[in-house]
């Protein structure tokens, strides 16, 4: 690709050209006085003065390498906003792109450009662009932590980008014979940056490949490396920047009407105006303040359905509503003591983040509905979160939250770190406790965890040691079991293929892992959980993932999930007693996993989960077949035009008679048309079925099971039931910046009525519905 390179640069001064692979990484971009329509051309004169980031690595699925396709950036700088422009040469495949909503592009070719403006190799504000422009945006704060479905974890990857803050910022793009060009301008009024004269910025930009399923890095980055970012490179001299105030204020109003049935039939609530609105000020160049009153959050998409196949475990579902997701990174804490979604719906909140005297500052206060309280008063939540750099990479943080409700209260306060040593190993420590009041019992207790890993390129180690009291409590954060202590242990190794292989990275691991009583670490007595996976998972050509398990386990009987549980057995002269309900103490497990993950072609991309065998029937607390099946396919038929759909399901048997105990299903479809960059609408459909049998002691005295049932106040017998229930949303969005904002929709639900008589017929009936319409505008100095 260099004739196309050298003839497009033309009479490019040499030292404005920063070759990543040659290790010229400092990059001292022109200031010019200069004003440019972003049109997705880069035919203006100031892109010929421009400095040139190209020479990229290959950096997933295996690092080190030239990369394939040629990339070239461009950058400049005018005293109010940042420009980039982007040539994209595809000379070995077709470039994937359509028009998506935001944050909709990572089935597409795309662009990212991370800017760290605190230059401290930790966080970086993450802008990416597809081919058409169509723009995607987060902040990308790492953590030392790894995603995946739990079977993958060990995979070496990069942290990715949390996409929910949304950043105003201006983008085009056109598709080339050559390939695709992008033009990208960012004010400085949409960035935080140190207040210092001069500025020296941490940049990285990184290009996906769909088509070969590759990720490619101007930085030489390498996997074995403790930190992505910490390897960036630098915008230096950056001088006089003018961000000037920054005040926003978004003014919304809403209107709500909901169905219900009622005494003379279908009967409508609601409709009348409501106003509400946020305000956003710069305090100074890296501190925000934000407040809001009455917010509506009904543009926000339901949230999909999930199954809980072990209820000792609560549903997490992610953040979603604007206010909370703006500057969301920075409450990020270990075991997720700050959550937002515990806020139901506030009447009145505010907000500050940012970055002051050396020290990350996250505070947020807010008063919630009454209508969740129990006590009738309105709870009120204050979280603070404080992080300072220690050295080039490490971190120290700590954290307060509190929630008042009445004369009952939840307080957490803890401190952590994460500490970085050399180039691949890091270690995070955390030691938190709570004081919680409720009613006249007032408990403390403690939580406590480090994680060492190291993260090499061939070889790698996580361990991890935990503990979380069974009285510790944190009401504005997020734990999905307390009581326990954890010892993980998971040893791994990647092998990498040449180029052209089948195979172009392999990794394998064996999780060792167990849980057991606080404070009985160790002991028969306390065992939970004695985990033995097998992992392997493998990167193929052409984006292909596939990946195998093999679980061999054996879990304790959960004395506290069988409390309300009773056994009905019959006397010998005729009745019967309720007695307790006792569990066999321990049940061991067998399970395979299989997965595979297509590539995301053109117009398709697709995946499959399948786990089956020998596992816990948490219904009767024996050994049972589990079979779990989770199957996803995008279909984008056009450039417009995407079909999402999913089905999910679950199915625990009795392995002595092959009965079924519960079957759920959940299949969900989402089609979305894109009129227009800034238009879309959105169809989404969720059937919901559930069928239970009979509950009885499976495997030991075979008598009914009983369940405490609070209406009735007594114990009854857990009987055969099914459920089912369909939701249908539709969705008129236009949104041509964030803030400014016209949703339109309706939304129905519709569910099985039970019937005392017989409750396994019956027809699905409308259960609810609801309009509701929105409009927002967001002025901005």
């Amino acid at each position: 690709m260099v004739l196309p390179l050298l003839l497009l640069l033309g009479d490019t001064d040499p030292a404005a050209v920063h070759n990543g692979r040659a290790g010229r990484l400092d990059v001292h971009p022109p200031r010019l006085e200069a004003e440019i329509a972003v049109d997705g051309v880069l035919d203006e004169a100031a892109w010929s003065e421009a400095s040139v980031l190209t020479g990229f690595s290959q950096f997933t699925p295996v690092d080190g390498i030239p990369a394939a396709d040629s990339t070239e950036v461009l950058v400049w700088y005018s005293p109010t906003a940042i420009h980039f422009g982007v040539r994209a040469f595809e000379a070995h495949g077709g470039v994937h792109a359509t028009l998506a909503d935001r944050d909709r592009i990572g089935a597409d070719d795309n662009v990212q450009i991370l800017l760290g403006t605190f230059d401290d190799g930790r966080q970086a504000s993450v802008f990416a662009v597809n081919p058409f422009g169509v723009q995607s945006d987060g902040a990308l704060v790492e953590t030392g932590s790894t995603s995946g479905n739990g079977f993958n974890n060990a995979v070496v990857r990069r942290e990715s980008a949390d996409l929910s803050p949304d950043f105003v910022f201006q983008s085009k793009g056109r598709l080339t014979d050559y390939g695709y060009e992008v033009e990208v301008r960012i004010p400085f009024k949409s960035l935080r940056f140190q207040p210092v004269r001069e500025q020296r910025w941490g940049i990285n930009v990184t290009r996906q490949v769909q088509h070969s399923g590759v990720e490619d890095s101007w930085v030489p980055a390498k996997r074995a490396s403790a930190s992505f970012l910490g390897q960036s490179g630098h915008l230096v001299g950056l001088t006089e920047l003018r961000r000037g105030l920054v005040l926003e204020f978004n003014p919304s109003i809403t209107s709500r009407t909901t169905g219900a049935r009622g005494a003379n039939g279908w009967e409508y609530s609601g409709g009348g105006p409501e106003l509400g609105g946020s305000v956003r000020w710069g305090v100074t160049n890296n501190l925000n303040l934000n407040a809001t009153a009455n917010p509506d959050f009904s543009q926000v998409e339901s949230d999909a359905g999930q199954f809980l196949f072990d209820p000792r475990n609560e549903r997490f579902f992610s953040e979603k509503r604007p206010f909370f997701l703006d500057g969301i990174e920075q409450f990020t804490t270990p075991n997720q003591l700050v959550y937002t979604r515990r806020i139901v719906q506030p009447v009145a909140a505010a907000k500050l983040t940012g970055k002051a005297l050396g020290t990350e500052i996250a505070l947020l206060s807010a008063i919630d509905d009454r209508e969740v309280s129990s006590t009738g008063t309105h709870p009120v939540y204050n979280l603070l979160r404080l992080q300072r750099d220690l050295g080039a990479q490490s971190r120290l943080g700590v954290v307060y939250t509190d929630r008042v409700e009445g004369s009952d209260y939840n307080r957490v306060a803890g401190i952590d770190a994460r500490l970085v040593a050399g180039e691949v190993y890091s270690a995070l420590l955390q030691v938190a406790g709570s004081r919680t009041r409720a009613g006249d019992v007032t408990t403390t207790a403690p939580l406590w965890m480090a994680r060492v890993t190291r993260n090499g390129r061939t070889f790698g180690l996580r361990a991890i040691l935990s503990g979380t009291d069974r009285e510790f409590r944190a009401l504005s954060g997020f734990l999905p079991r307390v009581g326990y202590n954890r010892v993980n242990l998971d040893p791994r190794v990647t092998l990498y293929g040449r180029p052209g292989h089948l195979v172009e990275s392999f990794t394998g691991d064996l999780n060792l892992d167990g849980l057991y009583r606080y404070g009985r670490l160790g002991t028969s007595a306390g065992m939970q959980e004695e985990k033995i996976h097998l992992n392997a998972n493998a990167h193929l050509r052409g984006g292909w993932q596939a990946g195998a398990s093999v679980l061999v386990e054996r879990f304790g009987y959960p004395s506290e999930i069988y409390r309300n549980y009773r056994l009905e057995l019959p006397r010998a002269g005729g009745g019967a007693d309720t007695v307790a309900f006792t569990g066999r103490p321990r049940i061991p497990n067998r399970d395979y996993v299989l997965q595979l993950e297509t590539p995301e072609f053109a117009q398709f991309s697709g995946n499959v989960f399948v786990l089956w065998g020998q596992d816990e029937n948490y219904y009767e607390w024996a050994s049972g077949s589990l079979l779990m099946f989770n199957a996803g396919a995008d279909w984008r038929p056009s450039e417009r035009l995407r079909l999402s759909g999913s089905y999910q399901l679950q199915q625990v048997g009795r392995r002595t008679d092959g009965s079924t105990v519960n079957l759920q299903h959940i299949p969900r479809l989402k089609v979305e048309y894109q009129l227009s960059r800034p238009i879309f609408l959105r169809v989404i459909g969720e059937y919901a079925s559930e069928r239970q049998d009979a509950l009885r002691d499976h495997t030991r005295t075979e008598a009914p099971i009983l369940i405490y049932d609070p209406a009735a106040g007594d114990f009854v017998r857990a009987a055969a039931f099914r459920s089912r229930s369909f939701r249908g949303d539709l969705l008129f969005s236009y949104q041509p910046n964030p803030g400014t904002v016209l949703f339109a929709g309706y939304g129905s639900t519709l569910r099985e009525p039970l019937d005392p008589t017989d409750q396994l017929r019956g027809g699905l009936r409308r259960a609810g519905d609801g309009f509701f319409l929105k409009m927002s505008y967001l002025f901005r100095t």
